[in-house]
This record gives structure tokens, C-alpha cells and sequence, in this order.
């Protein structure tokens, strides 16, 4: 069986060069939320010459759209949003130091092409997940463009967040090499 590795962010270029594809791992720490309206507002200000609300070198981006939080709760269901619609965004925030990003679904050419770039590592959430997966999340909080509800840049508190390293900082791609194995059969 394979080790389960600790992560708590920030996360560092050399944590990402030490992930490969296919690793599990669990995160702690701080780390931020944001779906395409927040990643589109962000790249138009960098575009504008204008700071971003959050330093994004060595954080990670969790693509989630939160449920509202029950009573008791920091967030309520919480499962990750189809990776590709940030695509359009991704390689410029992997220039600003952004150093993992968390999701489903596969990543376009141009993404991972900056991520190998700028040495950075793309974890899958698992679908279907989104109530156990909240129960990781200890504190949401809505740090700009609140007006986009759900789909605001937030800082999450995690605690042992489970996530797969989908495509490692050396461009190797998990789910290409365990279809492969399945091809051969």
C-alpha cells in the first residue's frame, strides 16, 4: 500500500518538485478557494496593473463552490468544480507564485506547461465526496469579491485534506498513466 503524505502549506517549490503524479496526499494548513468569475476578476487586475487581495506564492486554490454551512459547521458540502473552466487563468496565477491547485477533471496543454514552468502541482478532490471532504475544512472566510457568493476568493483552515497529485511538477499526468495500464490489459 502506498504512503499517505503530510503536507501543510505554504507549499514550497522544492515540497512540489518531491510530489509525483499519483501520490496521495493530506493537506494542512491554509488554503485559498476561488471558481472562474474570482480567477477572471483576478487576472483583469493583474492585467490593470493592480495587486491581487491575496500573495499567492506557495498557496494552493481549491476550485469549490461551498454549499451554505449548517449550524456548527465552517462550510457546508464542499466538492470540487470541473478544473478546465479555470484554464483560461491558471498559467498567469502560476506566475504569480501560485504553487498547487486542487480539483477534478483534466488540465489543458497550455496548464501544465506553466505548471512545469513554474514548478507546480495539480491535485484532484474526489467527486461525489463534497460532505466528507467539508469535514477537513475547520474555517472558511471570504477574503474579496464577495459579491460572487460561493464562488468569492476564500482562505480555508484545513485539516488533513485528502487529495491524489494528478499531474506532477515534471508535466507526468496520473490519469494518462493509469489508463495506460488499463490499455495494456
Amino acid at each position: 500500500m502506498q504512503e499517505t503524505i503530510r503536507i501543510n502549506t505554504p507549499l514550497t517549490a522544492e515540497q512540489a518538485r518531491q510530489l509525483k503524479a499519483g501520490d496521495f496526499v493530506l493537506i494542512s494548513g491554509t488554503i485559498y478557494t476561488a471558481r472562474d468569475a474570482a480567477h477572471k476578476r483576478m487576472v483583469e487586475a493583474l492585467a490593470a496593473g493592480e495587486k491581487l487581495p491575496v500573495d499567492f506564492k506557495d498557496q494552493i486554490i481549491y476550485y469549490v463552490g461551498p454549499a451554505p454551512a449548517k449550524p456548527g459547521q465552517a462550510i457546508g458540502s464542499a466538492g470540487p468544480t470541473t478544473s478546465g473552466r479555470m484554464d483560461a487563468y491558471a498559467p498567469r496565477l502560476l506566475v504569480e507564485g501560485l504553487r498547487g491547485m486542487i480539483g477534478k477533471g483534466y488540465r489543458s496543454a497550455e496548464v501544465v506547461d506553466a505548471m512545469i514552468k513554474h514548478n507546480a502541482v495539480y491535485f484532484a478532490a474526489t467527486g461525489g465526496a463534497a460532505a466528507l471532504i467539508a469535514k477537513a475544512i475547520k474555517k472558511y472566510e471570504i477574503i474579496a469579491y464577495d459579491d460572487l457568493g460561493s464562488e468569492a476568493l476564500a482562505r480555508l483552515t484545513v485539516e488533513d485534506f485528502p487529495a491524489i497529485v494528478v499531474i506532477d511538477s515534471e508535466g507526468r499526468n496520473f490519469y494518462t498513466e493509469g489508463q495506460a495500464k488499463y490499455r495494456e490489459i
